[in-house]
């Protein structure tokens, strides 16, 4: 073998060497696809300091907020706030003291499911009530994208009304 082959020959011994994983540690290597059973454990890091100025500042603060913050960001508080801004246009009352809220989901991906329902199945609200409680839920810091599901069980009645409601509707 000549010199010129020798330099332009790659050691194939070295270039097929990988380091050798200790027991229990993952692996992954890019040119190689990854079988679905087997799935590397993503871990997260956050810088010193950081972790002080997150635990002052309010849930959906910070950077990030109102575009699908980290996991856990949504307040319920705020959402329920939220949805008690959206009023049924016959009722002078908000939709969450009437009752209409059944579920509130919070996922840790910032998507939030509400299960609500209406007074009447013919209820001339019916089109626009949850589109207005998917607009101000979708407004609270931290909330990616919101869903809302009308479900007609259990009907709704008015024992369902919070005493706040029954007073405004002087219904006691």
């Amino acid at each position: 073998m000549s010199i010129s082959e020798k330099v332009h020959t790659p050691d194939t011994v070295e270039a097929q060497t990988t380091p050798t994983p200790q027991s229990g540690e993952t692996v992954l290597h890019a040119d190689q696809p990854q079988s679905s059973a087997e799935q590397a454990k993503v871990e997260s890091w956050t810088p010193e300091g950081d972790s002080v100025l997150q635990a002052t500042q309010p849930a959906g603060a910070g950077a990030g907020a109102g575009a699908g913050a980290g996991a856990g960001a949504v307040d319920e508080d705020a959402v329920i706030a939220a949805i008690a801004t959206v009023h049924d246009p016959e009722i002078p009352v908000n939709i969450y003291e009437l009752g209409l809220i059944y579920a509130i989901e919070l996922f840790d991906d910032g998507r939030v499911k509400v299960e609500m329902t209406l007074t009447a199945p013919n209820c001339p609200s019916a089109q626009e009530l949850p589109l207005q409680v998917k607009e101000a839920v979708e407004k609270v810091p931290g909330v990616a994208s919101a869903s809302v599901d009308v479900v007609w069980d259990p009907p709704w009645d008015m024992s369902r009304m919070s005493d706040e409601a029954r007073l405004a509707l002087n219904m006691f």
